[in-house]
């Protein structure tokens, strides 16, 4: 039979959530698993192996970052769409529920020529299970702000009705293999963070929607691997952030929201952090700033 959908997670010293996400996907004949262990400090692809004998694992030495470590995934994928699922989400409900969703997933980016990639609704894995994302805000044009539609309701069905979003969400996201081939894959200037943003605007540049479907539901842990105020997060924003505007303004827009970024954003961002003790997150701010202009 063949591929229909490829999963592809990315595992990064993440053994026991990636193992709760492959737990919880219903595998079938169409459907295709794929592992990308990302430089592990441990060998963590050959307990996947063991564990789980459908799944397919591929073993990278150093870490390559989300964008490199998705795009192996990807250059193996056999799949006619390919989902990018983070390995801290999993999925509830029925073996026969799940397989409907993924399969509504899919028939919305089936459905049309111009659609190349749809996200589910994503909700956390905590307390009453809050709403993360049902779509996305347009970015802001110089200060690249937007929010997530829905973030921090409750859910009650509010959002259950699917329409365009201007940007993917990098947690679960599935695109078109054509689409791919079209827009090239993700950035990997990026390393973390941002990179998804800038995948949308190059999908959106050669033609392709971006929808939300709630079809599907999936439930995000969120920051596992990285950490929700570390130093390493907060290194990779204020990089990424930076690289992101380079990347996608041009002219007085560019070196407007540069200049935002820089003077207004990241200097807020060292002083709130050494007025809360945390001169880690300063120093994170300020070397994600020096270490953009060497780009």
């Amino acid at each position: 039979m063949d591929i229909t959908v490829t999963i592809i997670t990315i595992n990064f010293n993440g053994l026991a959530d990636t193992c709760a996400l492959i737990d919880t996907i219903p595998f079938s004949d169409s459907l295709e698993v794929i592992v990308v262990d990302n430089g592990s400090a441990r060998d963590e692809a050959s307990e996947i192996e063991r564990r789980y004998p459908a799944v397919r694992v591929i073993r990278s030495k150093e870490n390559l970052g989300f964008a490199g470590g998705n795009n192996l995934g990807i250059q193996a994928a056999r799949g006619k769409y390919v989902f990018l699922l983070n390995n801290d989400t999993v999925l509830k409900g029925s073996e026969q529920e799940k397989q409907r969703a993924l399969q509504e997933l899919a028939n919305r980016l089936g459905a049309s020529a111009t659609i190349g990639a749809v996200c589910p609704k994503i909700r956390f894995a905590w307390g009453s299970y809050p709403i993360q994302f049902a779509g996305y805000t347009p970015l802001s044009a110089i200060t690249l702000r937007n929010s997530a539609i829905g973030f921090g309701e409750e859910d009650k069905g509010q959002y259950d009705t699917a329409h365009p979003t201007p940007y993917a969400h990098g947690a679960a996201m599935m695109v078109k293999r054509e689409a791919i081939e079209k827009a090239g894959l993700m950035p990997e200037c990026f390393f973390l963070y941002y990179e998804e943003l800038d995948w949308s605007m190059m999908l959106r540049r050669v033609g392709y929607e971006i929808w939300y479907d709630p079809s599907l539901t999936v439930y995000h842990k969120e920051s596992r691997a990285t950490g929700q105020n570390s130093p390493f997060k907060t290194y990779y924003v204020t990089r990424s952030r930076l690289l992101f505007a380079k990347r996608n303004l041009k002219g007085f827009s560019r070196l407007l929201s540069l200049a935002y970024l820089v003077c207004v954003a990241g200097l807020k961002g060292v002083l709130s952090s050494l007025l809360k003790g945390r001169a880690d997150l300063a120093k994170a701010t300020l070397r994600g700033i020096v270490d953009f202009t060497k780009l």
